[in-house]
């Protein structure tokens, strides 16, 4: 873990990122790591907290999981991934669904089709038409940053699915979390809780 920046209090941070970040405190019990860390630069920090809660707003909360889920685990970033699985439990979605997502494999055993015309993939029981879909987008675009043809085409058919508005959506949640990932993963900062697999959280 890298000591290279020193960490934050909430006490040392401005009152407005403090007011923003004291919710969040609250519910978790801790201020993690990584907003001890980003709080040296107080005004983008607060900015990505409101950026972070008006991109998911449009979004129901599984698919705003699936999101985290998905990027924290393709891009090894343990530490949002331990918490949004806590987080997805809180939510009644249950340790199976976390579990389906994390799999990354939103197509089953047919892992390298697109799938597109299969309602509930095979070996993906927990997840949803829509959660596959917005996954399986994921996937293809953080393989190529954007750029293939299986990134252009699973979101075409999240548009048709979702709406332009929830796939807009779900770009601008995933480049929240593509941004958390390269700083916790360049600082190998600890994720602040276990994993639900780990200690058996059950909310």
């Amino acid at each position: 873990m890298s000591k290279a920046i020193p960490r934050l209090d909430l006490r040392e941070m401005p009152d407005g990122l403090a007011a923003a970040l004291q919710p969040r405190v609250e519910r978790l019990g801790y201020l993690g790591e990584f907003f001890r860390v980003a709080g040296h630069q107080p005004q983008a920090l607060e900015a990505f907290v409101d950026f972070t809660e008006s991109a998911k707003s449009d979004l129901p909360k599984a698919l705003v999981e699936v999101i985290a889920l998905t990027c924290a685990a393709h891009l090894g970033n343990a530490y949002e991934r331990h918490q949004h699985e806590r987080l997805s439990v809180r939510l009644g979605l249950g340790r199976d669904w976390v579990e389906a997502v994390e799999r990354l494999n939103p197509d089953g055993l047919n892992p390298d089709g697109l799938g597109l015309e299969e309602e509930t993939p095979k070996g993906t029981q927990a997840l949803s038409e829509a959660e596959c879909a917005v996954q399986r987008y994921l996937l293809a675009a953080l393989e190529s940053h954007g750029r293939s043809e299986a990134a252009h085409t699973t979101f075409e058919h999240l548009v048709e699915l979702l709406g332009h508005r929830q796939a807009v959506a779900v770009m601008m949640v995933a480049g929240r979390y593509l941004v958390h990932a390269l700083i916790v993963n360049t600082l190998a900062l600890e994720p602040p809780v276990p994993s639900i697999f780990e200690d058996g959280f059950v909310g």
